[in-house]
């Protein structure tokens, strides 16, 4: 975590009242106050006599013993002889963060606080298959809270913020799991247990997280930015931005090979579409693991690339993972005798993915210096021999390891560290226009964060309606630089229909980057002559996306922010789950619903051109039933921008 620039503590003032035994935490000249009653442990934050957080404490624990005063705060005993410490920095500008820290003595102990999340609109936390926005609708039981696998949550930080202006921030080296609206409605229940899948043989355990304070969601936002989550150090090159990305995937699955590959970028250079990146996904290598080229399916692998490169695609990317399989010999049997893959602590290294069967492929254990090394070494062979330009990296997060898993560096970092040093690991190769697909605690990585796979549907079960939320969740937990997964979805039921497929890439023209693999020729000329209008449309804004990139690294702004974000006080805005910003000035209201040709569009305040009539509206306002013919987008730029 980042300190805070300047730090004042102006005054304490601790005050107990007979009959409640109530304590009193105040800081002079600052309007945040906290408010702890130590017989119900309720600590209650307000901003200027606004409550903003209601926070139970040690829901896990009996009576509260004993109070003391420290320094900026104060400490918290129970009879059972946990200890909290809650103290206050204020920086420069009035912005409070307090944090709030526990250590349990009994491994076995679970501690549980709860954050009351009825009452208020809530952003960020995990990425999700039901990745409904605002978040407060979310459920879980015991959630483990890391980058995995399971329920599309390959970006797990552990950050939430709520229209009332504060946050909270969960260290990452907490065993964290979350009950949300389960057992106790309303409240987001943070609990911390030494068990499966975090490190297990530490003797204690710290839990500790920040609340922060300021005068609204931006300004909460921003501070948590700088000071705990952090900002991109760079960004994707702009033709990765202005021209769409074709990828084999969706269209072809596995079934690749050069005389297929060769008539694909025929396709695409025969209906207009040139400058643009073509990428190689799934089943070019000999085996699962080996980076090297299968001879049957590409004989002159520098040859097949070379001549997509001379039909129009200057930049050629390729698919990678980080598993190796049991039958991918000799590296497996040579990585291994090396020790150069996860193991548990017995020694075993077996694990599955969805190119393996169960126990037959290990991970890479990235932890360890010598083999991110090794992996990086065998990339740049990759580059070397084939004339391709950079990567698309998949998987990587921590539930691929095999179970209670053996990693390098601090154990109070298991297992999220193997996802920290993958991404570390591979950031640094293929240059500008490398992607990856999970993140954890990696804001500042230069690269494109991909959205894990979506389905070719329209309902909330990773449909369409998600990718609009899953850009906004990503944005809001500190990752603008997003990718959308590819339009129209992968197909795993069934391609898209020619409606899902417009309607899909229309919500695509104002995020970040176009990425296609089904193609609007399967369908009519219609589809794609509608498909050559977006791509002009989003090629027209990409100087908007670029100067957001840009306000990205240097502020720490989102890219697609929420509607709210340019007012957030609006509560009609707070709601909105199905729009979205570019920048400030752009808002973007693509239809998302099945045979809808009309849609409500909701305007925050200031005046916005109307994109497609030039109409001109002054917000705040609905603007009801507004026609959407198919071949629409409806989008609105403010005005003077």
């Amino acid at each position: 975590m980042k300190n805070l620039p300047v730090v004042t503590l102006v005054g304490l003032l601790l005050v107990a009242t007979v009959s409640a035994v109530q304590y009193k935490l105040e800081f002079y000249e600052a309007p945040v106050t906290a408010t702890l009653n130590s017989t119900s442990r309720v600590l209650t934050v307000a901003n200027d006599g606004k409550v903003v957080q209601t926070i139970t404490l040690g829901r896990d624990l009996g009576t509260s013993q004993d109070m003391e005063e420290i320094a900026n705060g104060f400490k918290l005993k129970s009879i059972d002889g946990e200890e909290f410490e809650i103290t206050k920095d204020v920086d420069e500008s009035g912005f409070s963060l307090f944090t709030v820290a526990r250590k349990s003595r009994h491994r076995s102990r679970k501690v549980v606080d709860c954050v009351k999340i009825s009452g208020a609109n809530w952003y960020g936390g995990p990425q999700q298959k039901y990745q409904y926005w605002p978040i407060q609708k979310l459920r879980f039981n015991e959630y483990s809270y890391l980058s995995k696998e399971a329920d599309n949550c390959a970006v797990g930080d552990r950050y939430w913020l709520n229209s009332l202006g504060s946050f909270v921030f969960v260290d990452r080296t907490a065993p964290l799991f979350v009950d949300q609206n389960y057992g106790e409605p309303g409240y987001l229940c943070l609990e911390a247990k030494k068990t499966l899948p975090y490190d297990v043989y530490d003797a204690t355990y710290s839990f500790e997280y920040k609340v922060g304070v300021a005068n609204h969601a931006k300004a909460a936002h921003l501070k948590a930015v700088g000071h705990i989550l952090g900002k991109p150090t760079g960004y994707p090159a702009e033709e990765m931005v202005k021209y769409p990305i074709w990828s084999t995937w969706a269209r072809y699955k596995r079934d690749i090979d050069h005389d297929l590959v060769l008539k694909f970028a025929d396709e695409i250079i025969s209906h207009g579409w040139v400058d643009t990146q073509f990428e190689l996904d799934d089943n070019w290598e000999t085996c699962y693991g080996s980076l090297t080229f299968n001879t049957t399916q590409f004989p002159d692998i520098q040859a097949t690339i070379a001549a997509i490169k001379a039909k129009g695609f200057p930049r050629v990317t390729i698919w990678i993972h980080p598993f190796i399989n049991k039958d991918c010999e000799p590296i497996y049997s040579e990585a291994k005798r090396m020790g150069y893959l996860v193991a548990d602590h017995t020694g075993n290294t077996d694990t599955q993915w969805w190119n393996s069967q169960q126990g037959q492929a290990a991970y890479v254990d990235f932890t360890k210096p010598e083999v991110a090394q090794w992996f990086k070494d065998r990339l740049a062979n990759v580059l070397a021999v084939s004339g391709i330009d950079s990567f698309k990296f998949d998987a990587g997060e921590a539930s691929w390891s095999p179970p209670d898993a053996l990693l390098s560096g601090d154990r109070k970092d298991n297992p999220n560290n193997i996802v920290y040093d993958y991404l570390r690991t591979v950031a640094s190769t293929g240059g500008n226009l490398v992607e990856v697909r999970t993140a954890h605690n990696t804001q500042d990585l230069p690269v494109f964060v991909r959205m894990i796979d979506k389905d070719s549907e329209w309902d909330w079960n990773n449909g369409l309606p998600t990718l609009i939320t899953t850009l906004l969740q990503m944005n809001m937990v500190g990752y603008p630089l997003v990718l959308p997964d590819m339009v129209g979805g992968n197909g795993y039921n069934g391609a898209p229909s020619k409606e899902m497929f417009i309607r899909w890439l229309q919500a695509n023209v104002f995020m970040p980057s176009i990425q296609f693999s089904y193609v609007p020729w399967d369908y009519d000329t219609e589809t794609v002559t509608i498909a050559k209008a977006m791509t002009t449309l989003h090629e027209k804004y990409t100087p908007q996306i670029m100067a957001r990139f840009k306000l990205a690294v240097s502020d720490g702004l989102p890219v697609n922010p929420p509607l709210w974000w340019i007012s957030p006080d609006d509560t009609n805005a707070q709601k909105v789950f199905d729009q979205f910003l570019l920048g400030d000035d752009i808002i973007a209201a693509p239809v998302i619903r099945e045979n809808a040709r009309s849609r409500d569009i909701y305007l925050p305040a200031g005046t916005w051109i109307d994109g497609n009539s030039n109409a001109e509206h002054t917000g705040p306002k609905w603007i009801r039933n507004y026609s959407v013919p198919l071949s629409m987008l409806p989008y609105f730029v403010r005005k003077d921008a």
